[in-house]
């Protein structure tokens, strides 16, 4: 392997572990590591689409956002499927499937709320920093199920 496949290779491995950093922070609810997977002094141009949201812009907004979701969520687990990197210069973009369960705030007697699972389809845009690869963008868009399309054909028009 030459230099420039193994520098390429080590950049797409340090991407993949700021991919994984950032959603492990979101499931142990660490606020303060998931703000540091974030670009910094980016205040305007970071941008956050969670599904079903309008498109947040700008860091404070994108983590009050994250804040938000952590204090109304018990639980959350990521699964990431159809994880793809692709990289140019010092800009990587990664899709992946994320396969979410997560529970909310418990029932009566319970001990976790009713869990809830969901399939999102994301996009995670990173810029290389002198600190790594950080966070500029996410893009979630949730994945209409089969069961999904079919409630919509049995309604009425």
């Amino acid at each position: 392997m030459n230099e420039e496949h193994a520098q390429a290779a080590a950049d797409i491995a340090e991407v993949e572990a700021a991919n994984t950093a950032f959603y492990e922070a979101l499931e142990r609810g660490d606020h303060e590591t998931l703000s540091e997977s974030w670009l910094p002094g980016e205040d305007l141009t970071v941008s956050c689409v969670h599904p079903g949201w309008p498109v947040l812009t700008g860091r404070g907004e994108v983590l009050r956002s994250y804040a938000l979701i952590m204090a109304n969520t018990e639980y959350i687990q990521f699964f990431l499927t159809d994880v793809n990197i692709a990289m140019t210069g010092d800009t990587a973009l990664v899709t992946c499937t994320e396969n979410i369960l997560s529970g909310g705030p418990a029932e009566e007697g319970n001990a976790l709320g009713p869990l809830v699972g969901q399939l999102v389809v994301a996009t995670n845009v990173f810029r290389r920093t002198p600190d790594g690869w950080k966070l500029w963008s996410h893009h979630g868009s949730p994945v209409l199920t089969e069961s999904d399309e079919d409630d919509d054909e049995e309604s009425p028009s």
